[in-house]
């Protein structure tokens, strides 16, 4: 007699509910941790990118955003080669990419170079993005110390200002939406490196790194980004509106040059010749 046969057990799924209890509670715990302290953005993130990529969500998706939009402008600076005139990195706020006043300007000016104008076209074209645009675009423009007084900059003050404008100018006219930027002048007020020595003496090198533009792209909250979302509709139905609007004059403008003025005139046809005076006179018996 052959021996029963076995019953298959049933898979035991119980410890799916404690994963997932688990999973739960460490999530609260972040957003506990988050209401009560300042945000340090780039380690939240990469928090949230290690547990991502821990529960089998991938490395795409445990990727950051904000390590996403450093690739994608560094990536832009090295395809125009102004890779070594630019420094990316990320803070708490989000990512800041920060460029020499020597690659980016002509001396004593806001004009921007050919080469600088071609970078930020380029992040112009990443930041319109759908993937990279819910992002505030805070421009910073610092000097040296060293006085500038001319008519159009009475001091250094005016032309950080005014270099920081230049970019956000250039960036508008890209598409880059005035509700996404901002414009700082902070002069020679808040240096990166002593601009002096001891003794007083300039340090050409460190006022060299002084003399820059820093761009804070900051991540925009949920509430802000459906303002953008509702900025971003409004800006394409004027669009959509203004293109009907032109294509609706132009076959107006075509009919018209089909029939005629419009306007009820007509032309009046030419008149008789009048009669020559002899041929009114009855002819002489």
């Amino acid at each position: 007699m052959p021996p029963p046969a076995l019953a298959e057990e049933p898979e035991e799924e119980e410890w799916l509910v404690t994963y997932a209890d688990a999973i739960t509670l460490l999530m609260a715990f972040f957003v506990m941790l988050v209401s009560f302290s300042k945000i340090d953005l780039p380690m939240f993130e990469a928090v949230m990118a290690g547990i991502s990529e821990e529960i089998g969500l991938g490395k795409d998706s445990a990727e950051s955003i904000t390590q996403q939009t450093v690739t994608a402008i560094e990536s832009a600076a090295f395809e125009v080669s102004m890779e070594q005139e630019v420094e990316v990195y990320k803070d708490e706020k989000g990512v800041v990419i920060e460029m020499g006043s020597k690659s980016f300007f002509k001396p004593g000016t806001a004009i921007i170079t050919d080469e600088g104008i071609s970078l930020v076209n380029g992040w112009a074209q990443i930041l319109t993005s759908d993937k990279f645009k819910y992002f505030f675009v805070e421009v910073e423009g610092h000097t040296d110390d060293d006085p500038i007084s001319t008519p159009k900059f009475p001091s250094n003050w005016e032309l950080s200002a005014a270099r920081a404008s230049s970019v956000v100018r250039v960036l508008e006219s890209k598409d880059v939406l005035s509700f996404q930027l901002k414009v700082v002048g902070f002069g020679p007020s808040h240096p990166k490196v002593p601009n002096r020595d001891f003794d007083g003496n300039p340090i050409k090198a460190n006022q060299a790194k002084n003399r820059r533009i820093v761009i804070h792209l900051v991540q925009m909250t949920t509430a802000e980004k459906a303002e953008l979302d509702d900025v971003l509709l409004e800006k394409r139905l004027a669009e959509e509106e203004a293109r009907r609007a032109a294509e609706d004059e132009a076959k107006r403008k075509a009919v018209q040059d089909v029939v005629g003025p419009v306007d009820g005139s007509t032309t009046a046809p030419p008149e008789a010749a009048a009669p020559s005076p002899a041929a009114e006179q009855p002819a002489q018996p």
